[in-house]
């Protein structure tokens, strides 16, 4: 078995976690320590980034920049990545972390339910990885009129977003037989469900290699695009740290760049030293129940990563940016999984886009 098939999902968790324990967090400051902010000189201390998932290959970039010294020339004394799963929403709102690298319908629902002051200032997934995975020689799922009647696995914890692609499509729950499941995508390959709430970046992948020849129904081309991967804060942090969230964001645009360019050799490579770092550590996250990582598989997740941060958007604008018809788009799709958010309520996108006002040639992340 690989290394995340039995995932308890993250970032898309829905506010499962995050919302639930960040009930009456919403009066607490948002600054976290007294090393944590901008002191107005060259150094910004020590901040912390809850990561959405285990250290993998979905934070390529984070390890690139501190492996090559990105955050160290940013003027940081230290970034302290904190492996997930963790939607970050309530660490954000006590201010135990200071960025969350999250997604929109996790914040967007803070948000709606909770008028939690959250931003997302970036986003390093343009596409959201979520798909129906379907086999081939099975009920081949190609579009979403082929849901009716089949029977779909979904977890309880994306009930919400599998409404949302129903709905979007104008397709009744009535149509569809739910079958609840975990995140372990056997019930598929052993023709218990026809399709299976998946990721393409995760168990599309885990069947693939198991031998099966798969098709993917992905959220994003079918009615529900949004962002994911987020660089998310709370108003208070934006409004009192602009200077020291610009030079976080150039060193992240640098260690995304490297993914890019440098080999995907070199890449699993640096991806497996700071997953085994925190196996070893166990000092936070689930990377010691998982074993080693598979490199193939890594390689592969990295693979289709890249499919959804690079799109001809983000190679006019940049890594990162997020153009005003996503935003709406974004907006459109939380309202289809019954979150109801403006634009302005959910994005503040002021500093990546000053970055490359200032900075041009940092859009040019494609070898």
């Amino acid at each position: 078995m690989t290394h995340a098939s039995h995932r308890p999902r993250r970032g898309l968790r829905l506010a499962a976690a995050g919302l639930a324990t960040s009930v009456g967090l919403l009066g607490l400051t948002a600054c976290g320590s007294d090393d944590a902010g901008d002191d107005g000189g060259s150094g910004h201390g020590t901040i912390s980034v809850q990561y959405s998932w285990i250290k993998n290959e979905e934070f390529a970039g984070e390890f690139y920049a501190e492996d090559k010294g990105y955050y160290d020339e940013a003027g940081f004394t230290k970034v302290n990545g904190i492996s997930g799963p963790d939607t970050g929403v309530a660490k954000l709102l006590s201010g135990s972390v200071q960025v969350a690298l999250s997604d929109a319908a996790s914040i967007g629902a803070a948000i709606a339910n909770e008028e939690a002051p959250l931003k997302i200032i970036g986003a390093t997934f343009q596409k959201n990885p979520f798909t129906i995975l379907s086999l081939k020689d099975g009920a081949d799922i190609k579009t979403p009129a082929d849901l009716k009647g089949k029977k779909i696995g979904v977890q309880d914890s994306n009930a919400s977003v599998f409404e949302a692609i129903l709905n979007a499509n104008g397709i009744s729950k009535d149509d569809v037989e739910i079958v609840p499941v975990d995140f372990d995508p056997t019930p598929l390959m052993e023709g218990k469900v026809d399709g299976f709430m998946a990721y393409l970046t995760n168990e599309a992948i885990t069947v693939e290699l198991a031998g099966h020849e798969v098709t993917n129904l992905p959220y994003a081309d079918n009615g529900v695009p949004y962002v994911a991967e987020t660089f998310s804060v709370t108003d208070q942090y934006l409004a009192e740290n602009k200077e020291l969230l610009k030079d976080f964001l150039v060193a992240e645009i640098k260690g995304w760049t490297d993914v890019f360019k440098n080999s995907a050799d070199d890449t699993v490579g640096l991806i497996t030293k700071f997953y085994n770092k925190a196996a070893s550590d166990n000092s936070d996250g689930l990377e010691a129940t998982f074993g080693a990582l598979d490199p193939k598989k890594t390689g592969l997740g990295l693979e289709a990563e890249k499919k959804l941060i690079s799109t001809p958007d983000t190679e006019a604008n940049g890594l990162f940016t997020i153009t005003d018809e996503l935003k709406e788009q974004t907006v459109a799709s939380l309202k289809a999984a019954g979150w109801e958010v403006s634009v302005d309520d959910l994005f503040d996108t002021s500093i990546i886009d000053e970055i490359y006002q200032e900075q041009p040639d940092l859009k040019d992340y494609l070898p």
